[in-house]
């Protein structure tokens, strides 16, 4: 999709009067956005996006610890010097064309990612609160882990040494 396709959307979506209304949203969501994405799935995300997008995307450094949804919609708000409401009606037309831009594999990457709240933000349904990021980085840090060099007994075990054995951990 082009950025003027993009622009499209985006004005259609949120009924926005002028096309240079619609861009001014969309830039100024894609750059708090681009303030709440670390690591491989910014960078992925900045890829799907047209040229003109990506650029205001990554055009501010992220947060050391992204808000939550609603955290980030009234902080939208505050830096536009808008309502929380027209900064979640303006987040709400943006996000959903970037989700689709995105596609499903790396839109539901880029939500497990942010903390809770942005599934609905980006026109997905949310069922069951997301891990909190502090959950996902402690996964990631346990993934990393390094594995054991230890080599491992290839002696065929008995049923009765497992089952004996297991009992007695429990104990």
């Amino acid at each position: 999709m082009s950025f003027e396709r993009l622009l499209e959307t985006v004005r259609y979506e949120g009924a926005y009067p002028t096309r240079e209304r619609a861009e001014e949203v969309t830039r100024g969501v894609l750059a708090a956005l681009g303030r709440q994405l670390t690591g491989e799935e910014r960078v992925a995300l900045a890829g799907a996006l047209p040229e003109e997008a990506a650029r205001a995307f990554a055009a501010e450094l992220p947060r050391v610890e992204p808000l939550t949804g609603w955290g980030f919609v009234k902080d939208y708000a505050a830096r536009t010097g808008g309502s929380p409401a027209t900064a979640r009606w303006d987040v709400g037309a943006v996000l959903p064309a970037v989700a689709r831009l995105a596609g499903p594999a790396l839109t539901e990457r880029v939500l497990d990612r942010l903390p809770d709240g942005y599934a609905l933000l980006f026109g997905q349904p949310q069922l069951a609160p997301r891990r909190t990021l502090r959950e996902t980085v402690a996964r990631d840090a346990v993934s990393r882990e390094p594995v054991s060099r230890e080599p491992v007994s290839r002696e065929p075990v008995s049923r009765e040494t497992v089952t004996r054995e297991t009992v007695s951990q429990a104990a």
